[in-house]
């Protein structure tokens, strides 16, 4: 299927304002309550993505009040359990829908676009309201100010280790990088993927590095 055979309308309509203030209070609330569970994808990520895919959606005409609540509940599967995929938050992204008043059936659209802009999921010919969501969750980790700022919360939400989360970034994000697709918006891949390959080709020397035995030392030394 074409991306462009899943548009349902470039407007607010199928998901109205009323709604979305709805959806928006519910997740801050939960950011808020949970903000120590949450270092790394609390508010500050949910507001960020939200804006920069509406904006997406706003360029290649795809429906920007689906987008925006996909943008808002795209990660409350890290509430439901650490270091999860978007999948596992279903039941808890579906019951904010509904309960904004999201009919079902958008709300069932709504959750199959946060699985299909995932990284580890995504592929040329995802939907547009996918390919918004995922090039501002995208932008989110390419930003240069994430692995210096931002990476020791990812490691500290998700109980990982370093060369943990270097595979993960590696091995997800490099081939589709490398396939052309690592943003679908042609402004933000000529704005931003300068940004994306210095993120990747830190994620590869750590990931070469963490290997070394000193390195090793060194990182046990410190932790």
């Amino acid at each position: 299927m074409h991306a462009r055979d899943n548009v349902i309308s470039a407007t607010f309509d199928t998901v109205s304002p009323g709604a979305l203030a709805v959806i928006e209070a519910r997740v801050h609330d939960l950011c808020r309550a949970y903000a120590a569970k949450l270092p790394f994808h609390g508010w500050h990520h949910v507001s960020f993505v939200r804006e920069k895919a509406v904006g997406f959606a706003r360029h290649n005409g795809s429906d920007q009040g689906v987008v925006a609540a996909a943008a808002l509940v795209h990660d409350v599967n890290y509430l439901v359990r650490r270091n999860s995929a978007a999948a596992e938050g279903r039941d808890l992204r579906m019951e904010i829908l509904l309960e904004a008043g999201v009919p079902d059936a958008v709300a069932r659209r709504i959750d199959a676009i946060v699985d299909e802009a995932e990284m580890a999921n995504r592929g040329p010919d995802i939907s547009l309201e996918a390919q918004a969501l995922s090039d501002a969750d995208t932008l989110f980790k390419a930003l240069p100010i994430t692995p210096v700022m931002l990476a020791h919360r990812y490691l500290t939400e998700n109980g990982i280790t370093l060369r943990e989360l270097a595979h993960k970034i590696v091995g997800e994000q490099r081939e589709v990088h490398d396939d052309g697709y690592y943003f679908y918006n042609p402004e933000a891949a000529e704005s931003y993927s300068r940004w994306a390959l210095a993120n990747l080709e830190l994620w590869q020397c750590i990931k070469e590095a963490v290997d070394d035995p000193a390195v090793e030392e060194l990182l046990g030394a410190v932790s």
